[in-house]
């Protein structure tokens, strides 16, 4: 069974960038179907960005444009390059399948404040 863990979050100012990485353990994985979702306190986990099974690169109104979903099948990674960052991109960031399965990682914090 994959194993997927998120890494690369952290305190960051508007306007600035992060990258976050969905390392998978085990066999090869493409990523296909993968993506990026996050949550707020309180509220859902939403899909930011995803390389959908069926459709081209999808990405949330709210992060088109500032936000850029790559894989990297040889190292089995799959990132999020987060660039302009604002105080609403705040959350808890997590990587899982598109439409998301059960099973969820501890995913990574990213703070954009002053």
């Amino acid at each position: 069974q994959v194993q997927l863990v998120e890494s690369g979050g952290g305190l960051v100012q508007p306007g600035g960038s992060l990258r976050l990485s969905c390392s998978a353990s085990g066999n090869t994985f493409n990523f296909a179907g993968m993506g990026w979702y996050r949550q707020v306190p309180g509220g859902q986990r939403d899909l930011v960005a995803s390389f959908p099974t069926s459709r081209s690169t999808y990405y949330s109104p709210v992060v088109k444009g500032r936000f850029r979903i790559s894989r990297d099948v040889f190292q089995n990674t799959m990132y999020l390059q987060m660039n302009t960052l604002t105080p609403e991109d705040t959350a808890l960031y997590f990587c899982n399948s598109d439409p998301p399965g059960n099973s969820w990682g501890r995913g990574t914090q990213v703070t954009v404040s002053s």
